[in-house]
């Protein structure tokens, strides 16, 4: 996915949240301006993809909220500006967030492969993670948890600590990930985002 599109979906993010924390209308797709893209964005933007908002405190860099679709179950535009929202009000760990802050926070958007299974013995799923590439989905009953590619990076975790960091996030204990009734997914992402509010759209470098 090239910065155009990738610019596009945050600025998309941004103007979803800004419109519904000031007049609490949800913007649609024809309410977007589509001018610079061509037929090839156009066309990627209906194409069914997992992805992730993310809003951030700047420059602090601290989380303010992230939701998003694991699955492709929704074009790609309109799962932007679902969890843009979503990002922005449902995320159970924060406050709403108040239109006072958006001057002082910046989007993020992570574009999802499709998740794939790994299906080697537990003991060797770590040879199967790459830091910096791989972001991580387990699965167990009703339980799931979700990483994405960037955290590992952040941390500076190793594929084991991942793995564990994963399971905690499911609500399961840190070494769930040995027992074979888990499943475990690795999935990659493409993640654009602002240098800063209403700023630049850069292409997060993930591997250092």
């Amino acid at each position: 996915m090239d910065l155009k599109l990738g610019a596009f979906l945050v600025k998309s993010a941004r103007l979803a949240v800004e419109t519904y924390l000031k007049s609490g209308a949800k913007i649609s797709q024809e309410d977007l301006d589509y001018s610079g893209l061509d037929e090839k964005h156009k066309k990627q933007l209906k194409e069914k993809n997992g992805v992730f908002v993310t809003i951030s405190t700047h420059p602090e860099n601290e989380l303010r909220g992230c939701i998003g679709y694991p699955l492709p179950i929704k074009p790609l535009v309109e799962a932007v500006l679902d969890n843009a929202i979503n990002s922005a009000t449902e995320d159970p760990r924060f406050p709403a967030l108040e239109s006072s802050e958006l001057s002082k926070i910046v989007f993020e958007v992570t574009v999802l492969s499709k998740p794939e299974k790994i299906t080697s013995d537990p003991e060797d799923y770590p040879n199967h993670i790459k830091v910096g590439k791989d972001g991580l989905m387990v699965k167990y009953g009703f339980a799931s948890g979700l990483l994405l590619p960037q955290v590992a990076v952040e941390f500076n975790w190793a594929p084991r600590e991942f793995l564990s960091r994963t399971c905690e996030k499911a609500g399961l204990p840190p070494t769930m990930w040995y027992s074979k009734d888990i499943e475990v997914y690795k999935f990659s992402g493409e993640v654009f985002m602002e240098e800063n509010p209403k700023g630049k759209v850069v292409k997060k470098r993930l591997i250092v």
